[in-house]
């Protein structure tokens, strides 16, 4: 036997089966930039060592990273489980059942059928104790407290070994806590737990508004240590609801890893206080879950379905107990719309992930939509409330796409607020809450959260999304997200404010009119140590010529930190990944006219046919006082009315035109090549 040496720790009875790292995949296929310079080793490991038979459970330890899709573990050809789901890197233990190991020669694999991650394996040993003992060398006692009222609160709590990985943990079932490698989530902050003697990096956190603390240990065998933290609220929320549209458990989804009891400690821990419950094609009440968990008194949770068709994903909300779900096998829209209105209860119907593939099918994808114009290519106008332009299980290469097509949405005329999520069905892996809604209602009391309030405000686009920070916008220092700003003079003030917490931050910040930007502020990074949690900044401009939306998008660096990462684009597009943190709001309707109401893009471009007709002679002039989103519209109704833009009639119009007209025009002649 062989003494492995873990960081500053050594594990007693050890075998080494092999102390390299090795990086596997699909030659020619690197799933990301960083995987292009050297080919994968192999795409399978296959090792050979010699063991003794065992007749007890034993525990192999792997490091892993970069784990997306599954990888089989198998010794001797049993399947002895699976690699974490999770591309952060963590050290693994798996058991090993009595019986699996041989005398003498022994066959390790990790395979997988799937192509297409790239991962890195390796440092693997051979511990002939159970995991349970394994884990039990030395002890660990967290106790984290509010820093500002002294009382304990529910948390996570993040443990990285030496190296920085997720360290591999165990506690007893008594304790009724969510874990994984490196990860626990306890409603009151205390948890005892076993791990390898060692050296340790402890993070306790709660989401969004608070900060962190952490603190480096180290534990020796058979020692237990004590450790106190302490986090503080930092962003300030009063009448913004902490809501999560999509959330999913293992126990009804059948997908992920978080039971229902568990999800219940990750929504406590997170600070979620609006909990949609969207188990796909379930009713599911997490009432009677989340009181006997003891954490009924940081959440109201609200019935919900994610309908899951072939032909697109939908949450709808709140849902009556008793009532039967909605049809998921419906296929044409507005029928399923009907259905989905038509059950009890239902105030909220949201498009999900619109830029995902489920089932062969991308609701957004160039046949099915117009992402210049928002037309449905598919037939009637959409009808749904809202839409995910952040699902941070979910996320895009171009974090931007879901925005612009949102805004080519809004243009069109359809008023959808934008959401954000976190589609979570794990404990760790994608982390509960990471993209939130911050929804305008009274948030006073966490488990007294008035729902029908809630819901016109998603409604009526009282809501800011947020993946990290929080933006608010005033105009004129009255009219926020959701208002229409009416009574403007020739210039007018627009501030906004993004918050965050100590851990992170925003570079820059954008106003954008009809989805064009317009300003945009870069801030310096905030030094070191700083408390700072709020950045400004002010604009007057002109009073437009015609109506518009104006909508502050704030982003900044990715959190990479263990203890809140972005997670990668499950569905990439690109194998170039740069996280940011986004906060954003939804849209202050801009009365610039004066008649009292708001008038879309859309709206203009038809009133200007009407009266000018589609002769671009007298069209093209016309549109010289509107913006480029008015031109997008004018341009598609003239091709749905027989005309081609492209024609020379057109082009000889465009020639005189203004800069906005001719780019408006030219953008939509774009998305008809793809026709």
């Amino acid at each position: 036997m062989l003494l492995l040496s873990c960081g500053s720790h050594a594990l007693a009875s050890v075998h080494v089966i092999d102390q390299k790292r090795h990086h596997l995949g699909t030659p020619g296929r690197p799933e990301w930039q960083w995987f292009e310079e050297k080919p994968p080793d192999a795409q399978t490991l296959e090792l050979q060592f010699t063991a003794r038979s065992n007749q007890t459970e034993a525990t192999l330890f792997i490091r892993q990273e970069d784990v997306k899709l599954e990888w089989k573990v198998r010794l001797n050809g049993r399947d002895l489980g699976k690699l974490v789901l999770n591309e952060t890197p963590l050290f693994a233990a798996i058991s090993v059942p009595p019986g699996v190991l041989r005398e003498g020669e022994n066959a390790l694999s990790i395979v997988s059928s799937a192509k297409g991650d790239d991962i890195l394996v390796g440092e693997i040993s051979l511990d002939d104790r159970p995991v349970r003992d394994a884990l039990s060398g030395a002890a660990l006692e967290v106790h984290v407290n509010n820093g500002d009222k002294g009382n304990a609160l529910p948390c996570r709590i993040t443990i990285l070994n030496e190296q920085g990985d997720l360290a591999p943990i165990y506690a007893s079932p008594d304790q009724e806590l969510a874990l994984r490698p490196g990860v626990v989530y306890t409603r009151d902050g205390h948890a005892r737990l076993g791990l390898l003697p060692g050296s340790y990096t402890v993070f306790a956190t709660r989401g969004f508004e608070y900060g962190v603390d952490s603190q480096k240990i180290s534990i020796s065998v058979g020692k237990l240590r004590k450790l106190r933290l302490r986090i503080r609220r930092e962003v300030p929320t009063p009448g913004w609801v902490a809501c999560d549209t999509h959330i999913h458990t293992f126990t009804h989804s059948r997908h992920g890893d978080a039971t229902v009891e568990e999800r219940m400690l990750t929504l406590a821990g997170e600070g979620i206080e609006l909990p949609i419950a969207t188990d796909h094609n379930l009713l599911i009440d997490f009432s009677e879950t989340a009181r006997r968990m003891r954490v009924e008194k940081y959440f109201t949770p609200v019935i919900g379905d994610e309908v899951t068709t072939e032909f697109g994903h939908f949450n709808v909300f709140p849902i009556e107990a008793g009532s039967p779900p909605p049809d998921f096998h419906l296929r044409d829209w507005p029928k399923l719309m009907q259905n989905l209105r038509s059950t009890p209860g239902v105030q909220v119907v949201i498009l999900n992930h619109p830029r995902n593939i489920h089932s062969n099918f991308q609701p957004f994808n160039a046949t099915n939509f117009n992402a210049v114009s928002g037309e449905n290519l598919r037939g009637p106008e959409f009808s749904f409330d809202a839409m995910e332009v952040v699902n941070s299980a979910a996320l895009q290469s171009d974090w931007m796409l879901t925005f612009r097509d949102w805004f080519a949405l809004l243009n069109h005329g359809c008023r959808v607020t934008a959401v954000g999520s976190s589609d979570s069905h794990e404990v760790s892996r994608f982390i509960v809450g990471q993209g939130r809604s911050y929804v305008a209602c009274d948030d006073s009391v966490p488990d007294k959260i008035p729902v029908d309030a809630a819901c016109e405000s998603f409604r009526q686009g009282r809501v800011l999304v947020s993946l990290g920070l929080l933006a608010q916008m005033k105009v004129d220092d009255k009219f926020g997200v959701g208002d229409l700003a009416i009574g403007l003079g020739k210039e007018v003030k627009v501030k906004i404010i993004v918050l965050s917490p100590s851990w992170s931050q925003a570079d820059r910040v954008e106003l954008f009119a009809n989805g064009t930007r317009i300003r945009e502020q870069a801030f310096e990074p905030r030094r070191s140590g700083s408390n700072r949690n709020s950045r400004s900044v002010s604009w007057s401009i002109p009073r437009p010529a015609h109506d518009v939306h104006l909508v502050a998008i704030a982003s900044g660096p990715g959190v990479t930190a263990p203890y809140w990462p972005i997670a990668r684009p499950y569905q990439p597009t690109s194998p170039v990944w740069q996280p940011r943190v986004i906060g954003a709001t939804n849209p202050v309707w801009v009365d610039a006219d004066g008649d009292g109401k708001f008038t879309s893009a859309r709206a203009y471009a038809v009133t200007l046919l009407r009266e000018s007709g589609s002769d671009p002679g007298r069209l093209i002039p016309a549109l010289g006082e509107y913006d480029e989103a008015v031109s997008i519209q004018a341009a598609s109704l003239c091709q749905a009315a027989g005309h081609d833009i492209r024609a020379e009639d057109f082009a000889r119009a465009l020639a005189d035109a203004s800069g906005p007209v001719r780019k408006g025009f030219g953008a939509f002649a774009a998305t008809l090549r793809v026709h």
